[in-house]
């Protein structure tokens, strides 16, 4: 009945991290109406290695899949002629007015162009400190990498977020 066993552990596995996955794509480039097909296309991958997931890895395991996935999303995006769309139409069921909602967007797309210029170590680091409110030793548990290196990282990607976003202001600025 390994079977059995495998299929409650994958429910167990996408209904304790479903959002965080999501998260984690969403952060690492993929665009929004790919979230669902990648979402999908992450635990098919989850499902087939689950014998290779260690106990108390689960969230490790799920973040490296999740942002090889999201790469991939992003090359595929890359290779395609159209333009895509990010988000559907705003809904009429908002509170926020006009103003609200174009400075929301604005700040969004700035964040995803500064984030997709970064590196993919500096960015998963960053994401996961500042997004996923992990601290350096969690981050360092997931990555399996040493916790000097996860501070590090951390750094550089601040000094290059910012760099980055101050770059994007001055190309808005009119001359």
């Amino acid at each position: 009945m390994k079977f059995r066993g495998n299929d409650v552990r994958l429910r167990g596995l996408v209904d304790k991290h479903i959002d965080f996955v999501a998260r984690v794509l969403r952060n690492a480039g993929t665009p929004e109406s790919e979230i669902d097909d990648d979402l999908q296309r992450t635990f098919i991958a989850v499902s087939h290695r689950l014998d290779d997931i260690r106990h108390g890895a689960e969230k490790s395991f799920l973040l490296q899949i999740a942002l090889r996935v999201a790469a991939h999303a992003r090359r595929t995006l890359a290779r395609r002629r159209e333009v895509p769309v990010d988000e559907p139409p705003e809904s009429a069921e908002t509170s926020a007015n006009p103003e609200q909602l174009t400075d929301q967007r604005r700040a969004r797309i700035m964040l995803d162009r500064v984030l997709d210029q970064m590196p993919t170590d500096l960015r998963t680091v960053l994401i996961l400190h500042e997004f996923e409110e992990m601290n350096t030793s969690e981050i360092a548990d997931i990555l399996e990498i040493p916790r000097g290196t996860v501070a590090s990282r951390l750094r550089r990607a601040r000094v290059t977020f910012r760099e980055r976003v101050i770059a994007l202001q001055g190309q808005g600025r009119p001359r």
